[in-house]
């Protein structure tokens, strides 16, 4: 524990010298630094969905900066410190575990989930909605899949995880049959309602739905290189070749994936 907290009382010292010292450091704020904060998160993401530990490590230390930075500046504002900022989480985290804390009994991850989200609605700094904590500036397939854990939360959710493909079921009809009437809002709408529906199955298989859609842009930029790759070693343009020809070459390239 000495090592981290000497790395740690390091970064700080750093932090204070460039936030002195630095032209580009000295001039940042909370808002210049938002863009870039949200650029590193989806860089770990990317790391940890290519299971590249070296990379995790490097993307891990780019958001704790951010951390500190933006802890630094706030308490330039005399608004908050980074000891404000590590006191909230941990009287955050004791609060809300209150069968490692306390004498409250779980059988399962499920009620954790649920007795998090009930203790959240007691606690006088919080709005009593339940979806008040979900951020507006969240991607939408992020922002479905944590909407439906939020009320999951508070029991608003299937008996058993096999109902959800009646519901998927039924969306694609209604979809199918709005297609029909080439009426593009209800089009667009019924488009919405599937994809809510299948994220919703994916949470209750314990399937994350942006690491399973990222998975498949991997997979799909993959074979598509090396379609790209095969006809242009062969002089060939991808324009003057039929869907057949190519998906002959298309399926060669599944024999790579990993």
């Amino acid at each position: 524990m000495k090592k981290e907290l000497t790395a740690f009382e390091r970064l700080i010292d750093i932090m204070n010298e460039l936030r002195e010292k630095c032209p580009w450091d000295r001039k940042q704020t909370m808002e210049s630094l938002r863009t870039l904060t949200i650029e590193e998160t989806y860089e770990l993401a990317d790391a940890i969905i290519k299971n590249d530990l070296q990379e995790i490590k490097k993307e891990l230390g780019d958001l704790l900066l951010h951390i500190v930075f933006y802890a630094k500046i706030g308490a330039e504002k005399n608004a908050f410190d980074l000891t404000d900022v590590i006191e909230g989480i941990n009287k955050k985290l004791v609060h809300r575990h209150p069968h490692v804390f306390g004498d409250v009994n779980v059988q399962n991850s499920k009620e954790v989930e649920e007795n998090w989200e009930s203790i959240k609605l007691k606690e006088k700094d919080r709005k009593k909605a339940v979806l008040s904590g979900v951020p507006d500036s969240l991607p939408a397939l992020v922002k479905a899949n944590r909407i439906q854990q939020k009320v999951r939360g508070v029991g608003f959710d299937w008996n058993e995880r096999t109902q959800v493909w009646d519901k998927v079921k039924e969306e694609l009809n209604e979809l199918e049959h709005e297609v029909e009437t080439e009426d593009y809002d209800k089009v667009e709408a019924e488009f919405g309602d599937l994809f809510f529906s299948l994220i919703n199955a994916a949470r209750l298989y314990d399937i994350d739905p942006e690491t399973a859609l990222e998975r498949t842009n991997k997979k799909f930029i993959k074979r598509f290189n090396y379609l790209e790759e095969q006809t242009l070693k062969k002089g060939i343009s991808l324009k003057d070749m039929t869907l057949d020809e190519m998906n002959i070459v298309w399926e060669k390239a599944k024999q790579f994936d990993e």
